[in-house]
């Protein structure tokens, strides 16, 4: 007559039985207490152009009007946005867009890795707003770069109704004015309005 098996290892694969079933029924949607089961969450490799992704690193043309990060801005916005590119080149300055419009899925990502980020729901939301608040979702806001086209834009932005939003973001500009008018001293942080 066999043996039976140690108390330790019947508990271990009582315990990989239940997640074999875990896992398969899990993957067929079926979830014990009834409910429906929460989406898997996007990941960085779930987002393509549809979404408004520009890859970390890179940056498109404010004239890419082919891309949704810039066929989705507000079309005020963008011709601002393209103005003052132009009028920067002229200067000697290149101005590329690092992020557009975003799709909802898109901004609560960026939310959700800045909440893991900063490990706490309210710093992550100094930088990051939620999908229903952002206005980058609303096509209302661009993050401008490098760094020179940044403090070009900060000097000159106003003449096109594009200011800083955010005292914490050099990139992020609105359009906020009309041209010409005294762009209002940006809010602390995304969290401040």
């Amino acid at each position: 007559m066999p043996q039976p098996l140690p108390r330790t290892l019947r508990a271990a694969a009582s315990a990989l039985a239940v997640s074999l079933i875990a896992l398969t029924l899990g993957g067929c949607g079926f979830v014990p207490d009834g409910s429906t089961p929460a989406p898997a969450a996007a990941s960085e490799a779930d987002l393509g152009d549809d979404d408004g992704y520009i890859p970390d690193g890179e940056s498109v043309s404010p004239n890419a009007d082919d891309l949704p990060t810039i066929a989705n801005l507000d079309l005020d916005l963008r011709t601002a946005l393209q103005r003052a590119a132009a009028d920067a080149a002229a200067d000697g300055v290149e101005m590329f867009v690092t992020d557009g419009w975003r799709s909802e899925r898109y901004q609560q990502l960026l939310l959700d890795n800045a909440i893991r980020n900063y490990l706490s729901e309210e710093e992550a939301r100094k930088w990051v707003k939620t999908p229903e608040e952002s206005t980058h979702v609303k096509g209302l806001a661009v993050d401008i770069g490098p760094t020179d086209a940044d403090s070009w834009l900060s000097q000159h932005g106003n003449d096109y109704g594009l200011c800083q939003t955010y005292g914490n973001e050099m990139w992020h500009f609105e359009l906020a004015v009309r041209p010409g008018e005294t762009c209002p001293a940006p809010l602390s942080d995304a969290s401040a309005g």
